[in-house]
């Protein structure tokens, strides 16, 4: 579990097929293999690590389902490090597991603050409310406005220097993970549901 709140940028090094190796340097605290790290918000299980980078192996599942076959040698991607008991929520509940990718259409910068509009599958679209939690690219934000098949968020200044958002361009994908609260409330509601039940949570990374 994660919060969205980026620790560190890190830089794709040269792998071979089937792995991601990141540059990474603050994250690395703490950290062993075996251990989980969210990249771009997909949590990943580190193999291996040096005094300067970590190693990954990527499945086609997370490839399908995220935009890391847009990435190459040189990205820059947002690392953060699981949650931990004493560390503070500031943002939201994040899980690491990629719901879908969007398509960012449209960037206004406003006076401390960059508007960015996304473009999103109406499985995505089916969750997102104004003012609501969703996680770009590992980020926590707020959704801003909602139409049919796009949503905006409102990034300040300071995220953006602290985040991959600072290089992003129109018709740049990113990973997008609804806020997980949104499916538990739809669960509850479905008619003929019996509630949270142990396969529903196993389903969605509790086990």
């Amino acid at each position: 579990m994660f919060t969205g709140i980026i620790e560190e940028v890190g830089i794709i090094k040269p792998s071979s097929p089937g792995i991601l190796t990141v540059s990474a340097g603050k994250v690395l605290g703490g950290m062993e293999p075996g251990a989980s790290i969210a990249v771009n918000g997909i949590c990943l299980t580190v193999a291996d690590m040096t005094s300067n980078s970590f190693s990954a192996a990527i499945m086609p599942e997370t490839i399908r389902r995220t935009n890391l076959e847009h990435l190459s040698t040189g990205k820059k991607v947002n690392l953060e490090r699981p949650l931990t008991l004493n560390r503070q929520i500031g943002g939201h509940l994040v899980q690491g597991h990629v719901d879908d990718t969007g398509k960012i259409i449209s960037l206004i910068r406003e006076k401390g603050a960059l508007l960015v509009k996304i473009e999103a599958s109406p499985a995505v679209m089916h969750y997102i409310v104004e003012k609501g939690f969703i996680a770009v690219n590992g980020i926590s934000l707020t959704v801003v406005n909602r139409q049919v098949n796009v949503f905006s968020v409102s990034v300040v200044d300071f995220t953006s220097r602290s985040t991959i958002l600072s290089d992003v361009r129109i018709g740049d994908i990113v990973n997008l993970e609804v806020d997980i609260i949104a499916k538990y409330v739809e669960q509850f509601v479905k008619p003929g549901s019996k509630g949270i039940s142990a396969d529903f949570l196993k389903e969605h990374g509790f086990q």
